[in-house]
């Protein structure tokens, strides 16, 4: 059993320490995954927690047809679409006033400098573009699993992956990045 799904079963059966594990396996991959929806690193961090609230709360049923982390990421998509319905994608009331914060985040997940390039390259692309990055990627999740996130057919997720990986080719190249294999 995936480690995601034995934490979860313990919580659901009482073990409060199922939910901790949770959270601190899952937190940082989901915000990032989550900012490239938001474009709002502070809103990231909020709907997070707002993600793992709800599955602490309401404690829905796990569907076994795709991994953990693709459910997970899921109810987080659909926590992120329901904030930006309600709020809108030109969120100006909040301030991201802690920019070191940000790049601590990204320095400790990313790890090293060129991921650190790519990973704000990416940010320059279309938001379904680097939701689909992020999730084959760095999430690592299959095509059918981030289909599945992404509410997408397999077929489209291939399309994507093809468009995001020329888009992002043509973003490093134009800052001067060198790569081997893309």
């Amino acid at each position: 059993m995936e480690n995601g799904i034995s934490s979860y079963c313990r919580f659901l059966n009482g073990d409060d320490e199922g939910m901790v594990e949770l959270i601190r396996d899952y937190k940082d991959g989901l915000m990032l995954y989550i900012d490239s929806i938001v474009h709002n690193i502070s809103v990231s961090e909020e709907l997070t927690e707002d993600t793992f609230v709800k599955i602490a709360v309401k404690k829905p049923r796990y569907k076994e047809k795709y991994s953990f982390k693709a459910w997970l990421y899921a109810i987080g998509r659909n926590v992120a679409k329901d904030h930006l319905r309600k709020y809108g994608n030109n969120i100006s009331y909040y301030i991201d006033e802690d920019i070191e914060d940000n790049e601590d985040l990204e320095q400790e997940h990313i790890k090293n400098e060129e991921k650190i390039m790519l990973h704000r390259t990416m940010k320059k692309l279309k938001s379904e573009y680097q939701q689909v990055l992020s999730l084959v990627y760095f999430e690592q999740l299959s095509n059918a699993e981030a289909a599945a996130v992404m509410h997408k057919s397999k077929r489209q997720i291939e399309n994507l992956l093809y468009y995001a990986k020329k888009a992002l080719r043509s973003e490093l190249e134009e800052g001067g990045f060198q790569y081997e294999e893309l």
